[in-house]
């Protein structure tokens, strides 16, 4: 039976992938019955962040290393796997998607993006193999879709609802580079049954780790619908 990719940017919300959306989405694909199987680009981190205290630290460490600690070693670099051998992606959130996957928490919508994934998300769409995205993940597929003939419909959380983070200027961002930003709550998920994506704010979103969870649990359900 294939698999889900789960693409990885790292360990910890401030320089890779967010760990608490990361373990969630792989406990909801396991409730699910959906096998899984954890990937991440073989890079160096963007930075490395002292998560006491937000502060830069001076060290380096590698992307799919990191990643390999939320997958307990099981894990493929994105260079050495082909997508049409999965059933499905799916891209947990983090900091690292806008650091590492992708340019744009320094560069926004003109930010570069990591080749292994963009290949991987223009594949997938191509293919038109589900995708989900969760967090700040949705820039990066608004990133890879950039110039393509495909206009994904994404979401990385409201106005309408506390969020730490610019919502509408990120969602400005994805509209600029061609993607149809709409707006949702932590509990909700956009489904784009154009190009089989599904987007769910997560922590983009003021909220608890139960509220989290709650999108992330009908984001795979949705999931499980397509595949």
């Amino acid at each position: 039976m294939k698999k889900v990719a789960v693409l990885l940017s790292g360990n910890g919300v401030y320089d890779g992938a967010e760990i608490h959306e990361s373990v969630l989405t792989l406990l909801a694909l396991d409730q699910n019955q959906i096998a899984y199987q954890c990937i991440a680009p073989n890079i160096a981190q963007h930075h490395v962040i002292d998560h006491t205290t937000g502060n830069e630290m001076d060290e380096s460490r590698n992307v799919l290393v990191e990643a390999a600690r939320i997958a307990r070693g099981d894990i493929k670099s994105t260079n050495e796997i082909n997508i049409s051998d999965y059933t499905a992606l799916v891209m947990p959130g983090g900091f690292g998607a806008a650091k590492n996957l992708s340019k744009w928490a320094f560069s926004g919508p003109e930010g570069a993006i990591e080749e292994s994934t963009k290949k991987l998300i223009l594949e997938a769409v191509s293919a038109k193999l589900p995708i989900v995205a969760m967090c700040m993940s949705p820039v990066v597929i608004a990133k890879a879709l950039k110039g393509s003939s495909f206009e994904a419909k994404l979401t990385v959380g409201s106005t309408k609802a506390k969020s730490p983070y610019e919502i509408e200027a990120i969602s400005q961002g994805m509209q600029k580079i061609g993607a149809e930003a709409v707006m949702k709550t932590v509990n909700e998920v956009l489904i784009d049954e154009n190009l089989n994506i599904i987007t769910t704010p997560c922590y983009m979103m003021e909220a608890s780790i139960s509220e989290i969870n709650q999108g992330i649990q009908e984001a795979i359900k949705a999931l499980k619908k397509l595949i």
